[in-house]
């Protein structure tokens, strides 16, 4: 069983930047195919297998209690989603869109995720910032391994800052962002995807709601890491997000 308190078989923990609705110089390097994978001290990472292109299976499950993890740079401290109910966004509502959010990966790579009672045994733990600042944010944790350039992915953690507004659903206001794509990007980060740029990207660090599915750099990034999915395709309804309502 994981302890709250330490994450023991992790050796490094990454600093994952919010999305945000400024953008930065681009270096000429960086997401030249539309993707970057998340490298922690030189070492790509991933779920499963120590191999590139092979799928995982990966549990994850939402805070109900406040947890922390000491080992982390973000989201050390994670009180329960429920905290976004004051926002009228029920709790049925946040686990259909991140449950949404986690099939959108699935249909993109040879990736299944299931969802667990028990924060303390899960791969991936979702909460809210208990001392709120930025907007979202993941940290990656990996385990030894002997894989040359790969090491297998031991925790991630997903943390929204509950003091912002929250959506459901594109409304062209880009101050407040909506929860599925938000999750989407930071559930990329979760299984070892960068940012590659700005923009052009659901991976990019810039929000946008010019496009609500994944797209070709993301997929180019998220197969390389696991495979092709069931589908093969990897894309949502264009519609989808701009219709759904709370």
């Amino acid at each position: 069983m994981r302890t709250v308190t330490n994450i023991r078989t992790s050796r490094w923990a990454l600093v994952i930047a919010a999305l945000i609705s400024i953008s930065f110089p681009l270096s000429a390097n960086d997401g030249e195919d539309g993707y970057k994978l998340l490298k922690l001290d030189g070492y790509k990472v991933k779920w499963g297998e120590q191999t590139l292109g092979v799928g995982a299976s990966i549990s994850y499950a939402f805070a109900d209690e406040a947890m922390h993890f000491a080992d982390a740079r973000n989201c050390r401290d994670l009180a329960p989603m429920t905290a976004l109910a004051e926002q009228d966004i029920p709790m049925e509502t946040l686990e259909r869109e991140t449950a949404e959010a986690f099939r959108v990966w699935e249909r993109a790579a040879d990736l299944s995720f299931h969802q667990v009672d028990d924060p303390r045994n899960a791969n991936i733990v979702l909460g809210v910032q208990a001392v709120p600042r930025g907007r979202a944010f993941a940290n990656v944790t990996y385990a030894p391994g002997s894989a040359e350039g790969v090491r297998a992915i031991d925790q991630s953690l997903v943390c929204l800052n509950p003091e912002q507004k929250w959506k459901v659903g594109f409304n062209g206001d880009k101050d407040v962002y909506d929860l599925r794509y938000t999750m989407i990007h930071e559930i990329g980060h979760a299984i070892g995807l960068d940012h590659p740029g700005p923009a052009g990207q659901l991976m990019g660090y810039r929000y946008t709601e010019s496009f609500s599915e994944l797209q070709p750099g993301d997929l180019r990034g998220a197969r390389i890491l696991y495979g092709h999915g069931a589908d093969g395709s990897g894309l949502a309804s264009r519609s989808d997000i701009q219709t759904r309502t709370q």
